[in-house]
């Protein structure tokens, strides 16, 4: 039989101000509406499939605040005011965030949500207004939710032209909806169906926090600020998350996600002397620690980490496939893409005592799923219940059952490429850990001088701070439409360590550390003149392509690292009735297709040291279609189509 371990990673920043109260940014919020009870109450089919689910402190901080009335945001603010009384900058602030959706799968699900959309850059009356309000915040609900509850379905079916009474009823929804979230954790962690885990409380890169020079370790060469070395901030993170996860939610989590699956030895010390009995991280960590591909037989397994008489269990993710449900699954049929998944299971495992460790965000991905994914988890849900040679498992009943192989070392790493890079060594980053030193030394040289309460909050900054969320967005790897306020955000944590202080903030934090805002979209060049190609697969000359036209799709991820684009860049241009393309770090196994508006034509391909393909112009517009492994066609461009001449 072979065993799954389900791992959904719960988590959102921290978007309170501790100075102001207030909350800058909605997307815990939402995330509490759409996502986490959800996740959860859909296992209600399915008794005999376990899940873990890792929940991050910080997180369910702001959840609590939200379900006792004690937080709201300007988002929410904004979305309960009457639409006749909302000031100009109120106005303009809704037109500016209220879209911040997936347009495919959430705005114009909705009909009246998507009309509105595409009118989004003309005034609005209050009537077009209110109806704004009410659709931004309607499509964020759980959608079980949706479809049990009798009123929102009545405002569904009544899709616009709202009233106050709407937008009151909406308002008491999401409250109501958000006092249910940590109840649903404890019922269903109490029923042994679910095995709650957690993260460090503010959810920072703790191989960095105990030493940043270890980002030179995994990237050799790697330009590095100023050595940051706080152990003990680590530890503190670590003992707060459990007895915040103890104290709330009433359990002694056995398991440790260490933030972004960032492990070294002396991040795996603390966390044994702090009570954890296992942790987790990727394959590609494994990899870099055997000094070997891990391939899925050493991936399939247990490992025991044993160093100075300490020791700790290891699962590491099934990289490919834990990204498949998060980047590729959402472009396919559930029924499909469930078969799929379990294929790959069964041939990885090849009918031996495996275990699969699936470990993912449990939140980011459904925005790009019909139905918030909830029809896809279904269908993988009943076929593993369904199936006498699968079962899923809690990290800990899977870890019982299986003889660990020990371990006396694992390389430092994170999920991502098996490094740091994505929270230093970039100019951006660098310069945000230079400015959290600093903090960092004049909390140390001042705290002595002021009162204890200045000092907790002083402290409590500076852990917020230490956050792995403020540098994911810093660097050229993420985009996101509130990069600039992430980066405001996080120099207000720290400008209020030095108030905290009765210190002058320095100067430097009134200055954003983004330096400048990267191309937000694809870049798309027509081609200057007519194209004569020879279908090689090489670049024959100089002139083979000079002229061509260029398309470049956006090579950033949002708040899930992953779903590269299928080519680096494509070049294309027109002669005689014929379109040719070149696609720049394709991969060369994959299936390619030129796609008119009209349908499919023949095309011809040549791979070498890159891919050319050539067809007949049979519409007016064209894109490239790319398939992968059985998976769905992804297409270039992704969205919409390129002009024939």
């Amino acid at each position: 039989m072979t065993s799954l371990c389900f791992l959904w990673h719960m988590h959102q920043p921290f978007y309170k101000d501790l100075w102001t109260g207030h909350y800058k940014l909605p997307w815990t919020r939402l995330h509490a509406l759409k996502d986490y009870p959800g996740m959860v109450r859909v296992l209600d089919a399915f008794p005999t499939v376990h899940q873990t689910f890792n929940l991050v402190p910080s997180m369910l901080a702001q959840i609590e605040d939200y379900a006792t009335g004690k937080a709201s945001d300007p988002f929410f603010d904004c979305a309960v005011i009457p639409a006749e009384d909302l000031s100009e900058a109120q106005r303009a602030f809704v037109m500016r965030y209220f879209f911040q959706a997936n347009v495919d799968h959430m705005i114009r699900r909705q009909p009246r949500y998507g009309e509105l959309y595409d009118r989004r850059f003309e005034t609005f009356a209050p009537r077009e207004l209110r109806d704004l309000q009410i659709l931004s915040q309607l499509v964020w609900f759980d959608e079980d939710q949706l479809a049990a509850d009798e009123s929102l379905q009545d405002l569904i079916r009544k899709g616009r032209d709202f009233t106050l009474a709407d937008q009151e009823l909406l308002t008491r929804k999401q409250r109501d909806a958000l006092t249910d979230v940590l109840p649903v954790y404890r019922d269903y962690a109490a029923r042994k169906q679910i095995e709650i885990s957690t993260t460090p409380f503010y959810h920072p890169i703790l191989p960095l926090l105990c030493d940043s020079d270890m980002g030179a370790v995994s990237s050799p060469g790697m330009t590095l600020p100023e050595r940051f070395s706080y152990p003990q901030d680590a530890r503190v993170q670590l003992e707060r998350a459990r007895a915040y996860m103890r104290r709330t939610l009433g359990i002694d989590p056995s398991g440790l996600w260490p933030s972004e699956g960032s492990v070294s030895d002396e991040v795996l010390a603390l966390a044994a002397d702090c009570g954890f009995r296992w942790a987790a991280t990727d394959n590609g960590v494994l990899a870099r620690t055997l000094q070997q591909d891990a391939g899925c037989d050493v991936t399939y397994q247990a490992y025991v980490w044993q160093r100075e008489q300490r020791e700790m269990k290891l699962l590491f993710r099934d990289h490919y496939l834990s990204d498949l449900i998060g980047f590729e699954y959402s472009r396919m049929d559930a029924s499909q893409a469930a078969d799929h998944f379990l294929d790959r299971i069964r041939h990885n495992a090849r009918g031996t005592q495996g275990l699969g460790p699936i470990i993912l965000d449990g939140e980011n991905a459904w925005e790009w799923y019909h139905q918030q994914g909830r029809p896809f988890l279904r269908e993988l849900y009943k076929r593993i219940a369904d199936d006498p040679e699968l079962e899923a498992l809690t990290v800990s009943e899977a870890l019982a059952k299986f003889e660990a192989r020990p371990l006396g070392h694992v390389f430092p790493g994170s999920w991502i490429n098996a490094n740091f890079n994505i929270w230093i060594g970039a100019e951006e980053d660098n310069k945000a850990w230079t400015y959290l030193l600093a903090a960092r030394r004049a909390y140390d040289e001042h705290s002595p001088n002021v009162s204890e309460a200045a000092r907790q909050l002083a402290y409590e900054e500076i852990l917020i701070a230490e956050g792995s969320d403020w540098c994911w967005w810093y660097g050229p790897e993420h985009g996101s439409d509130n990069r600039v306020e992430f980066d405001q955000i996080y120099r207000d944590h720290l400008a209020n360590v030095y108030r905290a202080l009765s210190l002058e903030v320095p100067s430097e934090l009134e200055h954003p550390i983004l330096h400048h805002q990267p191309q937000e979209n694809d870049i798309h060049e027509r081609p200057g003149n007519s194209l004569d190609v020879i279908l090689d697969g090489e670049v024959t000359s100089a002139f083979e392509w000079m002229g061509a036209g260029r398309f470049r799709p956006d090579p950033r991820s949002g708040a899930m690292h992953g779903g590269t684009p299928p080519a680096r860049e494509m070049y294309y241009g027109f002669r005689e009735g014929h379109v040719s393309v070149r696609l720049d770090g394709a991969d060369p196994s994959a299936q390619f297709t030129i796609v008119f508006e009209g349908g499919v034509s023949e095309t011809r391909v040549a791979v070498g040291r890159t891919v050319e393909l050539q067809a007949t112009i049979t519409g007016p517009r064209f894109r490239v279609s790319v398939q992968r492994n059985g998976l769905a066609p992804v297409t270039l461009p992704q969205d919409g189509w390129i002009d024939v001449e």
